[in-house]
């Protein structure tokens, strides 16, 4: 199991492990970075990883109106693992070494993700003699920072627009620069973050402070058994629901999630769903609607049917 130091996750405000529709992100084996959440945005990538770069390429991503042509691929050899980073715009080249916070390049606005998805660093790990250039084959991601979950009753003012999505002035953060924290959903009994794209996305993940955590075999994950007991291969351990505003939305083995057939509404008409992910500063649901008239000031209420 491989992740980012805490100090190191912490200098990006916000990230995601399931908020993706690819398959890098299945089982919880990638992380979306988000380098800055104010205004103006950086467009610079800071390094997560230190090491050699041993591999760039650029790739034709696809075509959308509001995404640059090409995505590219950065391959950094840590010494232990292989890092892959995506859609940075490279300034270095094979034989350059960086170190953590170090800039890879400027970010790109790619094709890859969704329009109300905001540009960010896309990383994952690879064994040493593995093919960096697959999109599958990345390791399973552990979690070495604290995650609080926020409780939220799905009610709030819209404090930002774009044309795809809002965003709500609540849940409010309980620290600001302190701690990273997720909207509150509920496993077996257990508080937790959920993360993930509900329902748009296949599936999601729900994220557990340490002390909940044990590893399974299946994807390095933050799985509390009944009775502690650990899962497995020959005895696994069941899916256990998974609810938000005390309706189930799906079912979760390990932390990985797979949605139920639900529908998210706002002021009782339907959206594309919440835009699920961890924040260090400061936070507010995000609402995905393409094409809505929500304007700043609007009260909303969101309810899962």
């Amino acid at each position: 199991m491989v992740g980012l130091p805490p100090d190191v996750l912490s200098r990006y405000p916000r990230f995601s492990i399931y908020n993706s529709p690819y398959a890098a992100h299945d089982e919880g084996c990638a992380i979306d970075l988000y380098p800055d959440n104010e205004e103006p945005r950086t467009p610079l990538a800071p390094s997560p990883v230190a090491g050699e770069v041993v591999e760039t390429r650029t790739v034709t991503a696809p075509s959308k109106p509001y995404a640059v042509e090409h995505d590219h691929l950065i391959v950094v050899d840590t010494g232990d693992y292989l890092a892959r980073t995506l859609h940075v715009d490279p300034s270095v080249e094979p034989g350059d070494t960086v170190e953590v916070g170090d800039s890879l390049g400027e970010l790109v606005r790619s094709g890859f993700f969704a329009p109300w998805v905001a540009n960010h660093i896309h990383l994952g790990f690879r064994e040493p003699n593995s093919n960096p250039v697959r999109a599958s084959g990345s390791l399973p991601l552990d979690l070495p920072v604290d995650v609080e979950p926020i409780p939220w009753d799905g009610t709030g003012e819209v404090v930002e627009t774009g044309e795809t999505f809002v965003v709500l002035d609540s849940p409010v953060h309980p620290a600001p620069g302190e701690r990273f924290a997720g909207i509150e959903a509920a496993v077996g009994g257990d508080a937790v973050v959920l993360d993930g794209g509900l329902p748009h996305y296949e599936g999601g993940g729900v994220l557990r402070t340490p002390e909940y955590r044990a590893a399974t075999p299946r994807d390095g994950g933050v799985l509390r058994a009944p009775e502690g007991r650990m899962e497995t291969e020959s005895e696994p351990v069941a899916p256990e629901p998974v609810s938000l505003f005390d309706a189930r939305v799906g079912r979760a083995v390990g932390r990985t999630v797979t949605w139920d057939d639900v529908e998210i509404c706002a002021n009782g008409e339907p959206i594309t769903g919440l835009s699920l992910f961890v924040s260090l500063e400061q936070f507010g649901a995000k609402l995905v609607r393409p094409g809505h008239d929500f304007s700043v000031g609007d009260s909303i209420s969101v309810e899962i049917h």
